[in-house]
C-alpha cells in the first residue's frame, strides 16, 4: 500500500538497488605477519628485566656463573701445576741424575781401566771388580732412561747410540787387557783406543743426554712454578660481584645479612685464599729445591765428572808416555793427557768454589771443603809424579799415582774427593727432595677442594637470590 505524500515535505529519492552501484567493492585487508618466537622472546626478556624478580633472576645467574666458572679455573690451572710438580720430583730430576750417573759411570770406567793397565798384566781383583760394576751401572741407567724417553725423541736416539756403543768399548778395553798380560805393547794402543772412543763419542753423547734431561727439568720447573693469574683474576672478580649483590640488597630492604649470599662470599673467599696460599708455599717449595738442590746437585756433577776426567787422563799420561803431545800457542810442546789433566783440575776447582758458596749449611759444606783440601794434596802429589816421570824414573812416577799407601800416591787423593762429593751429593739430593716435596704437598687437595668450594658457593648464591625472590609470590 502506497502511503501518499505529506504536502510540503521534501522528495524522497528513489532506493537505489545494490546491483546498480557503480562504486567498486573494497579489497580485503592484509593480515599483519606473525612475529618471530625470538624476537617475542626477547620483548619478554626485556620487559621481565625491567622488574625486580627479572633483576633478580639475572644477578643470580652471574653470580653463579663467576664462581663456577672461578672454580674450573682453578682447577684446571693448579692440576696442572701439581703435576708438573710431580713431574719434577718423580720424573725428570731423577731422570737428570740418571744422565748424570751414566757419564759418571762411563767415566769411572774409563779411568778404572787405565788403573787396572797401568798394574800390569795381572790386574787387582778391587779394580776388576770396579770396572765390571761401573759398565753393568752403566748399562742399567741406559735401559731405565730408555723407558723414560718418548720414542724418536733426541734423548732417547742418544740413549740407543751409547747402547750400541758400550760393547765396542768394552770389546776395545779386553784386547788391550789381553794383549797386556802377554806384555805386548799394542796393548796400549788398544787402550787409546778405548780411550778415544770413549772420550769423543761416548762421553760427549751422556753429556748430551744429561744436558736434554736438564732442558726437560727446567721446562718442568717453569710449568709448575708460575702464578695461576687467571684462577686469581676470576676469583677477584667472583668476590666483587657477591659484594656488590650483598650491598645493593641492603640499600634496598634495609637487611644487614642474606645468609646464601654470604655463604657464597665465605666459600668463594676461603677457595681464593687457599688457592694463593697453596701456591705461594708451592712456589716457595719449589724456588728452594731448585736453588739449593738443583743447581747444587748440578755444580757437584760436573765437579765430579772433572774429577773422574782428571783422574783417567792423570792415568793415561803414563800409559802413553809421550806418545801424544799438544802444541800449545806459546810454542811450547806438552802430553797431551797431561795438558788435559789441567784442565780438568781447573774445572774442578772451578766447581768446587761454586758448589761451596751454594751449599746453605754447614752439612752442604763440610763435604766440598774436604774435597778441596784433597784437591790440592791431589795436585801436590801429581806434580811429584810428574817430575818423577820427567827425570826418567817411570817406576817412581807409577807409585805416586797407584802405588800402596806408603807412596802416598794420588789414587788416594782422588778416591778421597770423590767420596767427598759423593757425601755432598747425597745431602744436596735429600734437601731437593724435602724442598720439592713440601711444594708438591702444598698443592695436596687443592684442585678438587677449589670445585667443591665453587659448587658451595654458586649454591649459596642461587639459594640468596631465591629467598629475595620468594618474597614476590
Amino acid at each position: 500500500m502506497t502511503h501518499p505524500q505529506r504536502a510540503g515535505a521534501p522528495p524522497v529519492p528513489p532506493t537505489a538497488h545494490p546491483s546498480a552501484s557503480t562504486t567498486p567493492p573494497s579489497a580485503p585487508a592484509t593480515p599483519a605477519p606473525a612475529r618471530a618466537a625470538f624476537a617475542e622472546g626477547v620483548d619478554r626478556l626485556r620487559a621481565a628485566a625491567t622488574t625486580e624478580p627479572g633483576r633478580l633472576r639475572a644477578v643470580g645467574a652471574v653470580l653463579a656463573t663467576l664462581v663456577i666458572a672461578f672454580g674450573a679455573v682453578t682447577a684446571w690451572q693448579t692440576t696442572d701445576r701439581a703435576q708438573a710438580t710431580d713431574d719434577v720430583l718423580h720424573s725428570s730430576q731423577p731422570l737428570s741424575a740418571g744422565a748424570a750417573g751414566i757419564y759418571r759411570s762411563l767415566a769411572d770406567a774409563n779411568t778404572t781401566a787405565s788403573s787396572g793397565f797401568l798394574a800390569g798384566g795381572q790386574e787387582p781383583r778391587a779394580t776388576t771388580d770396579r770396572y765390571e760394576k761401573d759398565i753393568a751401572a752403566a748399562a742399567s741407567g741406559l735401559v731405565t732412561a730408555a723407558a723414560g724417553t718418548t720414542p724418536g725423541s733426541p734423548a732417547a736416539d742418544t740413549v740407543a747410540r751409547l747402547t750400541t756403543l758400550l760393547p765396542q768399548y768394552k770389546g776395545l778395553v779386553e784386547r788391550a787387557r789381553a794383549n797386556n798380560r802377554q806384555g805386548f805393547p799394542v796393548g796400549g794402543a788398544y787402550l787409546r783406543a778405548a780411550d778415544e772412543l770413549m772420550q769423543r763419542q761416548m762421553l760427549p753423547a751422556a753429556q748430551d743426554l744429561y744436558t736434554q734431561e736438564n732442558r726437560r727439568l727446567r721446562s718442568d720447573y717453569a710449568d709448575a712454578t708460575p702464578y695461576p693469574w687467571c684462577a686469581i683474576v676470576l676469583g677477584v672478580l667472583a668476590l666483587a660481584a657477591l659484594g656488590w649483590a650483598q650491598r645493593r640488597h641492603f640499600l634496598r630492604t634495609n637487611r644487614v645479612l642474606n645468609q646464601g649470599l654470604a655463604a657464597a662470599t665465605a666459600a668463594t673467599a676461603v677457595a681464593l685464599l687457599w688457592l694463593v696460599a697453596g701456591h705461594s708455599a708451592a712456589r716457595a717449595g719449589l724456588d728452594s729445591s731448585y736453588n739449593h738442590g738443583v743447581r747444587s746437585l748440578a755444580v757437584l756433577h760436573d765437579a765430579r765428572i772433572a774429577s773422574l776426567n782428571a783422574r783417567g787422563n792423570e792415568n793415561l799420561t803414563l800409559v802413553n808416555r809421550g806418545a801424544e803431545t799438544k802444541s800449545l800457542p806459546d810454542g811450547t810442546v806438552e802430553d797431551a793427557y797431561d795438558y788435559a789433566f789441567q784442565q780438568d783440575m781447573r774445572t774442578l776447582s772451578g766447581a768446587l768454589a761454586e758448589a761451596g758458596s751454594l751449599a746453605d749449611d754447614a752439612a752442604g759444606r763440610e763435604p766440598v771443603t774436604a774435597a778441596v783440601g784433597s784437591m790440592k794434596v791431589w795436585q801436590q802429589r801429581h806434580g811429584e809424579a810428574r817430575t818423577a816421570d820427567d827425570d826418567g824414573n817411570y817406576q817412581a812416577a807409577l807409585d805416586k799415582v797407584i802405588g800402596s799407601a806408603a807412596d802416598r800416591p794420588t789414587g788416594e787423593c782422588f778416591d778421597s774427593v770423590d767420596a767427598s762429593l759423593a757425601k755432598a751429593l747425597d745431602h744436596e739430593e735429600s734437601e731437593f727432595e724435602r724442598a720439592a716435596g713440601d711444594g708438591r704437598d702444598a698443592l695436596t687437595g687443592l684442585p678438587p677442594g677449589a670445585a667443591v668450594l665453587a659448587l658451595l658457593g654458586a649454591a649459596g648464591a642461587l639459594l640468596g637470590i631465591g629467598r629475595r625472590l620468594s618474597e614476590y609470590r
